[in-house]
């Protein structure tokens, strides 16, 4: 299509949607006018008409016409693999058993079945989705008897710094390469939770001030890595936002006057503190 000068994507948020494929379409079955291709538009696109006029006027022929109902052909073939092994995933979670049921563990909720209970716990995690909750659970597994503590999980995903010893001598280093699939999809989960009002993206933005936006990225992947162990550990546990004032709450005031003091005589000043009294 941009061969042919079509430029609907300039217009078109998502041309391969109801809209753009029904232009489509109307292209392959010989439809050449701008303005009738336009009048296909549904939904808000349809506020765009003069400027899908204009993104619809070009040199389309059949030479295109053949060649955009291959493409769409091989679109349409891999939505629906995508589409059944979405069903093969879903069915194999709805299976999925309990590591805990030779201990009598509690049962989910009537109706669901252990994966898809645990799935659903997943997703209420700031920034984990359902696809990175399924990457998450399938590299790492239901059973948490393996990973003693969430340290161990976080040491075993690499997501904590390593230690380096050379003689007497110990530093740290950067995190190791650890599981790529496991990375990924919490680096992504990471990324989102960032953006949050959140407990989550609290944390991104009180650490990236101080130690760059990687590591804050790695540490944030870490505290959602330590949720997940709490989840599929404890089959009762559900997630609970804590809010993005949680530190400022919590905050210790002896330290945090130490520090305030500490800025205060850096820049030159002689400080005195006394307490103020009692209302």
């Amino acid at each position: 299509m941009q061969d042919a000068q079509i430029k609907l994507s300039s217009v078109a948020t998502d041309s391969l949607g109801v809209s753009g494929r029904a232009m489509m379409e109307a292209l392959i079955a010989g439809e050449r006018s701008p303005g009738a291709l336009a009048d296909l538009a549904q939904g808000r696109l349809t506020a765009k008409h003069d400027a899908l006029v204009e993104a619809l006027t070009g040199q389309f022929e059949e030479h295109h016409a053949r060649l955009l109902r291959l493409l769409l052909t091989t679109v349409d073939h891999l939505t629906a693999q995508i589409a059944a092994l979405d069903q093969e995933i879903a069915a194999t979670l709805a299976d999925l058993p309990d590591p805990r049921s030779v201990m009598s563990a509690p049962s989910p909720p009537s109706g669901t079945s252990f994966g898809t209970d645990l799935l659903a716990r997943l997703d209420e995690i700031p920034g984990v989705g359902p696809t990175s909750a399924r990457v998450i659970l399938a590299e790492i597994g239901p059973d948490m008897s393996i990973f003693p503590t969430p340290a161990h999980l976080a040491s075993w995903a690499k997501l904590c710094p390593r230690t380096i010893q050379s003689g007497a001598k110990s530093t740290t280093g950067p995190a190791g390469k650890g599981n790529p699939w496991l990375k990924g999809a919490l680096g992504e989960a990471a990324s989102a939770a960032a953006r949050t009002d959140t407990f989550l993206g609290a944390r991104y933005r009180r650490l990236v001030k101080r130690r760059g936006h990687a590591k804050a990225l790695v540490a944030v992947a870490r505290s959602i890595l330590v949720i997940v162990w709490h989840l599929i550990d404890d089959p009762q546990a559900r997630y609970q936002e804590l809010g993005p004032d949680w530190h400022q709450r919590h905050l210790n005031p002896q330290r945090k006057t130490r520090d305030l003091v500490r800025q205060l005589e850096h820049l030159g000043h002689q400080v005195t503190l006394a307490p103020t009294s009692a209302a």
